[in-house]
């Protein structure tokens, strides 16, 4: 069973994904015309009324704290270390790299969850890389392979993850055993998941911004205890992507593949860009400006954020150290020590503390993404509840458990949605492109953007009736 999930994933990060990702983030870069940079200004602009929204949806503002609830987590301050244990320092130029391309990724796919978003039994929006499956390619069939991979990596397997992330800190940190841990993060999480996906948005709202402004105002200061040398260490970062510090011309091939494949499978993994977890949450919102490509901009700017900020803090803190990342130390530990090594013991239980808030927000996230999946499969409150007390279950044993094999399989898994997911996105992204080009034809004679489904008669046909129409009114 081991071996052959490692074969697995040796063959889908090793070659298929990678040419997927890539390949598909240039095209969408491309066909947008670099709006990642053209428009960057514009994707805090959208933010200045984020906070409006109505009965039938979130936010823009709760729809993007809600996905970088389940971006900011353990692989901001693990990941990352993980990346430069095993890929060297150049793994992080190749983060860079796919969250740069993911960013137009993530433009595409939120617009779309947008179009083709629906409603459920209570009136409240909802969508999706299932939703838009299913409408759009009328595919049904993907849809619910999709939303059952969706359930397995996120709903389960990842809740999993974070809780033992959050155990192994809090242990290293306090002496609190694991157990103890598990059963606090479990009530903590049953208390905010049973009040529903609104609940989950509103309390994603307020965390989100706390932890990571809280996050980065300690990286600056280690980083400007060595302003001097930050020049130095992006220098660094970009030669050893590219081979220049290795000695031979074997160890030059396979330390480039090393990294890239480390920099990219730990940079999907943190900001998700194409993997189709994230469109789940920018599908609930109900969008200022009222235009299915506002939340496309909203969820662009999710990915900037995790990655190119906050994971490159993580980055800099370690490098910034002088802690020796070839010593066999890996994970938060690494984090850890390279923040203790800086400001002092106390840097260890802030670790702790981040990585307690940035796992737990993302596991009440990763329920917030199940269960939209478990109604595509079956509208139905008992589904609901009946998958709340399975994710709780994995939280508890998450942060008990040994998890190698576990965390093999969600790789797994998060490699077969995003091919899944990739190929679908592909197929439509021209009415993605077609709906980014209305909004910014609007935009360009002044006009507050809205999304008149008149305009594509095609397109109408596909779309849910009732969800849409009321913005060209």
């Amino acid at each position: 069973m081991s071996a052959a999930v490692d074969w697995l994933n040796g063959l889908l990060w090793g070659s298929v994904l990678i040419y997927l990702l890539i390949g598909a983030g240039f095209y969408f870069t491309f066909r947008l015309k670099f709006i990642q940079i053209r428009h960057f200004g514009h994707m805090f602009s959208v933010l200045k009324n984020s906070r409006q929204g109505d009965s039938n949806g979130v936010s823009s503002f709760q729809a993007l704290c809600t996905s970088l609830a389940a971006r900011v987590g353990t692989g901001n301050l693990a990941g990352v270390a993980v990346a430069l244990t095993a890929g060297g320092p150049g793994a992080i130029f190749w983060m860079w790299l796919i969250a740069f391309i993911g960013m137009s990724t993530s433009f595409v796919e939120s617009t779309l969850a947008q179009v083709f978003k629906t409603k459920d039994q209570h009136g409240n929006f909802r969508g999706g890389p299932a939703y838009y499956m299913q409408f759009g390619l009328k595919a049904r069939w993907m849809g619910i392979l999709f939303s059952l991979l969706l359930i397995l990596a996120f709903g389960l397997v990842f809740c999993a993850v974070q809780s033992n992330s959050i155990s192994e800190a809090v242990e290293s940190a306090f002496n609190v055993p694991r157990w103890a841990t598990g059963i606090a993060v479990v009530a903590i999480t049953a208390l905010v998941v049973f009040g529903g996906l609104k609940v989950i948005a509103s309390v994603a709202e307020v965390v989100v911004p706390f932890m990571a402004l809280g996050y980065l105002a300690v990286a600056l200061v280690v980083v400007g205890m060595h302003l001097s040398e930050l020049p130095a260490i992006f220098a660094y970062i970009v030669k050893s992507a590219f081979g220049v510090q290795q000695a031979g011309a074997g160890a030059v091939g396979y330390g480039i593949a090393k990294a890239m494949m480390e920099g990219i499978q730990r940079g999907l993994f943190s900001n998700e860009a194409g993997m189709g977890s994230a469109p789940n949450a920018a599908a609930t919102a109900a969008p200022t400006p009222p235009h299915p490509a506002s939340q496309g901009y909203v969820q662009m700017l999710g990915v900037f954020v995790d990655t190119l900020v906050i994971c490159t803090a993580t980055a800099s803190i370690i490098l910034l150290s002088g802690v020796d990342i070839s010593n066999g130390m890996e994970g938060v530990t690494l984090t850890q020590l390279a923040l203790s090594s800086q400001v002092g013991s106390w840097g260890n239980g802030f670790i702790a503390i981040a990585l307690f808030f940035f796992a737990f927000t993302s596991i009440m996230a990763n329920f917030y993404y199940a269960e939209i999946n478990v109604n595509f499969l079956k509208e139905s409150d008992w589904a609901i509840r009946v998958y709340r007390v399975l994710g709780l279950c994995m939280v508890m044993f998450g942060a008990v458990a040994k998890l190698q094999i576990v965390w093999n399989l969600a790789n797994l898994a998060m490699a077969l949605m995003a091919i899944v997911n990739l190929i679908a996105i592909l197929l439509l992204s021209n009415i993605a492109f077609k709906v980014a080009r209305d909004y910014n034809q609007q935009r360009a004679v002044g006009k507050m953007p809205f999304f008149d489904v008149r305009k594509f008669p095609d397109l109408k046909r596909k779309l849910v009736p009732g969800v849409w129409e009321q913005s060209g009114k």
